[in-house]
């Protein structure tokens, strides 16, 4: 019975697209359905065949390579924090951020990253015949993140559409960054992290062909190129044209991961720190009220769609509601030492955590505006900050599809 309610929920999250769709006759449902097919036989494989899992735990484990090196560096100057038997979030989570930061610009530096990420761009608009650049951008944003995966398109944004520039900001929800996965591989389980960030990718291209359909003429699906006057001015090159020196470019990335560990730091801090006070002033009103419970109450009827018994769809709900409202890693912290344990079935266990495995969340939103207010004209940031709404809404059903689909081959 809750295989068939989740396999109800996944049609009725397809729904609301519908629904909400700006333009429902231009839906192209003959690559909604090829891009929904070959997302559920991807969930598939990852989850269920050998191959499958051998692959996927073969990169957590990569992960965990990666971070156990970066707990090398960490002993080095806190040793105190390090050898203990339980390590506090921010030298266990968040400090491993400043080696695989620099790694992964490292990578982007000598050209083997953005070669990658073109070479999946393109094989996937094959596939899904979504336009190059969206795929491109898809794939983009799994590896830099949402505003870094921006900022490196800013040419791109510059010609395009404001109608297409809106798709982008909505894909920009969705997302995650392979520099904080290993952050969260520590937190919820690897398997499910790693099948998240893919099925992500193809359901952000479902969810904005459904909720933002923009035709694009043959002449105008290319991929600009970053010419040198465009590259200076995002400082990946001087004013002759040469790439900025290596060790200038990675004392940035170094000095930039290590900003970006404060920021989650902050909002990890501060909105914890909110839904306590909020919960203190809606308990002084009444004993029972808090704010998991009214979130629980909101997102119930979705988190039961996934197929759930009702004890555990309330759980849910809470959780999702909190992420939304917070962010991801406020409900990461909150499981991680019961996620792994009975106390979550199989298939709770993956729908959370593939749920949670995405930036989509009121302060991304922020973020998405202040990034494009930065690029391009008034014009298509104006668009953009229009339809915050639709952001969201993207951002949640980005993360219901993709929990459905892979909860779908686990129990």
């Amino acid at each position: 019975m809750y295989l068939a309610i989740n396999v109800i929920g996944l049609l009725i999250f397809l729904a609301i697209g519908w629904i909400f769709s700006k333009d429902r006759k231009a839906i192209n449902w003959k690559a909604v359905l090829i891009m929904v097919v070959f997302n559920l036989v991807l969930a598939w494989f990852l989850t269920s065949f050998p191959i499958g899992r051998m692959i996927v735990k073969g990169a957590a484990a990569g992960f965990d390579q990666l971070v156990q090196v970066a707990y090398e560096g960490i002993a080095f100057a806190f040793p105190s924090m390090v050898k203990v038997k339980q390590m506090d979030f921010f030298f266990s989570v968040l400090m491993p951020i400043l080696l695989i930061v620099p790694l992964f610009d490292i990578l982007t530096y000598i050209g083997i990253l953005p070669w990658f990420i073109k070479l999946i761009g393109r094989g996937l608009s094959w596939l899904t015949g979504q336009p190059k650049f969206e795929s491109f951008f898809a794939v983009e944003m799994m590896f830099l993140g949402n505003t870094e995966a921006l900022a490196v398109s800013s040419l791109q944004l510059k010609q395009m559409s404001k109608e297409r520039n809106l798709t982008l900001a909505m894909m920009s929800m969705s997302c995650v960054t392979a520099s904080i996965i290993g952050s969260y591989t520590l937190m919820m389980p690897a398997q499910f992290i790693l099948t998240a960030v893919p099925v992500n990718v193809v359901n952000a291209l479902i969810v904005t062909a459904m909720l933002n359909p923009v035709s694009v003429p043959k002449e105008e699906d290319t991929i600009a190129t970053m010419h040198s006057a465009v590259a200076e001015e995002a400082g990946d090159v001087e004013a002759d044209g040469k790439k900025e020196p290596f060790f200038s470019f990675l004392g940035d990335s170094i000095l930039g991961a290590g900003k970006l560990i404060l920021i989650i730091c902050a909002n990890v801090v501060a909105f914890v720190a909110l839904a306590a006070m909020i919960d203190k002033l809606l308990g002084a009103i009444y004993p029972w009220l808090s704010l998991e419970h009214i979130l629980g109450i909101i997102m119930f009827p979705f988190a039961w769609l996934m197929g759930l018994p009702v004890d555990d769809a309330f759980k849910f709900a809470q959780y999702m509601g909190t992420k939304l409202v917070t962010n991801e890693f406020v409900v990461m912290g909150e499981v991680t030492k019961t996620i792994r344990t009975a106390a979550f079935s199989d298939h709770f266990r993956a729908v959370l955590t593939v749920f949670v495995t995405s930036f989509a969340n009121f302060s991304t939103v922020g973020m998405i505006i202040g990034c494009f207010k930065g690029i391009v004209n008034k014009e298509k940031n104006s668009l953009i900050s229009k339809n915050v709404g639709y952001m969201l809404i993207s951002g949640i059903l980005v993360s219901l599809l993709s929990a459905a689909m892979v909860g779908i081959f686990v129990w």
